[in-house]
């Protein structure tokens, strides 16, 4: 799945244009790269991701297509 869609669904920014940009600006990692918005994301791989004022790495565990609300914070694991 393509990363911008994966945070989107995974409830970690709220919209994939928003996914998409922080990627085109180099704030999104993938295991020590620099994301591009479409570079594919699959489980065991490590997720930078820099906010205004803080980082946050997470670690993806599933990748489905369709998830909802209440499945969304078993797509990832919070590393730091």
């Amino acid at each position: 799945m393509r990363i911008d869609k994966y945070l989107k669904n995974s409830r970690i920014l709220k919209r994939r244009t928003v996914a998409k940009e922080a990627c085109e600006q180099g704030r999104i990692l993938i295991n020590g790269k620099v994301a591009k918005p479409g570079s594919e994301v699959s489980p065991g791989d490590v997720v930078e991701i820099g906010f205004a004022s803080k980082q946050i790495k997470i670690k993806v565990t599933a990748v489905p297509e369709h998830v909802t609300k209440d499945d969304a914070a078993s797509m990832y694991e919070v590393l730091s």
